[in-house]
């Protein structure tokens, strides 16, 4: 299997992409999801639009996390397959729940770094894989990584900013295109910029006719929308949002480049707009976390612009909340 070269000019390819979306077919770790199409009348939308949506909330361990992640575990080195090289990465939930599954299933000891802020329900469903947590502030994530690679001889797995994450996560695109061929505008959540990398360079490769991608962030948690802006990668910026999953503190260089070169715009949300798309969805009979619901949030909120007419895709990409958090969610 080809190999990603690490370096900074590189971007994936088609057949980076189409590679790695038979690795994450084939994969036991993850699901081919559902399309819910042409639901616009449930939502009662007023435009005109026809609207599908991509339920990675149903995917194995309730997010597309594990997408990238079983493409990263198809590169990792026979040391560590072998079980003989621990790993490491860092999480506020999803991406630590997928590599805790995926270790479990393959027998690689794992550890997860925390920040402290995240829910403590993440921290349980992550030990129940049989992966250590250690919980650290949000500045000390990385260096903690690093301490833990120097001393304990870890191998780190990058949660939101890998060559062959992104593949990996370009396999929604593929299917994307394969349920709802040739779509206007497909929207995806941005938090570390993975996901809307792969997924917007899966679309832009391979879609045959013209398709507007946007990623959306929380007003408040706004890390790509800064970079793309300032024209560089953020690597230290305070974001804090309602969405944990969404608020990643930097953005990564291969994560910048892809979003730079194939995302036609990010959009803003405000934890309001975000939490009434929860509610939203939730009547409609999906259970979505907030983070998950960003991207739908962006269009129920009128967002998107020049939607008439259109058909559009929305990721809904996680659906890891507690019934306790959904009863919050609902009081508010």
């Amino acid at each position: 299997m080809e190999e990603i070269r690490d370096t900074s000019a590189d971007l994936i390819t088609r057949h980076n992409l189409n590679s790695a979306y038979t690795v994450v077919q084939n994969s036991p770790l993850c699901i081919r999801t559902p399309m819910f199409h042409r639901c616009q009348q449930i939502f009662n939308m007023k435009e005109n639009v026809q609207l599908h949506l991509k339920l990675e909330n149903l995917q194995m361990t309730g997010s597309f996390k594990v997408r990238g992640l079983a493409n990263q575990m198809a590169h990792l080195p026979e040391a560590v397959v072998k079980g003989d090289w621990p790993v490491i990465t860092m999480s506020c939930g999803n991406y630590g729940k997928a590599l805790s599954y995926a270790a479990n299933k393959l027998g690689i000891r794992s550890t997860v770094i925390m920040p402290k802020t995240a829910p403590d329900n993440r921290a349980v469903l992550i030990r129940r894989y049989g992966s250590k947590v250690v919980k650290v502030d949000v500045s000390e994530l990385q260096s903690k990584v690093d301490e833990k690679v120097a001393n304990e001889g870890m191998y780190f797995i990058h949660p939101l900013d890998d060559l062959n994450l992104i593949a990996g996560h370009g396999s929604v695109g593929l299917e994307i295109l394969e349920d709802v061929p040739n779509p206007d505008i497909v929207i995806v959540c941005c938090g570390g910029g993975s996901l809307l990398a792969g997924t917007a360079t899966a679309i832009k490769l391979h879609c045959q006719t013209p398709c507007r991608v946007y990623g959306v962030e929380p007003e408040t948690a706004c890390t790509m929308f800064k970079s793309l802006v300032n024209d560089k990668a953020l690597t230290d910026h305070k974001s804090h949002s309602f969405a944990p999953g969404l608020s990643a503190p930097f953005v990564g260089k291969y994560s910048f480049a892809h979003n730079k070169k194939f995302v036609d715009d990010i959009l803003l949300v405000s934890d309001s707009e975000i939490i009434s798309a929860v509610k939203l969805l939730y009547k409609a009979g999906l259970k979505v976390e907030p983070s998950g619901a960003a991207a739908f949030s962006a269009l129920m909120h009128h967002k998107v612009p020049d939607v008439s007419g259109k058909t559009v895709v929305v990721v809904i990409t996680g659906g890891n909340v507690s019934p306790e958090e959904l009863v919050n969610i609902f009081e508010m």
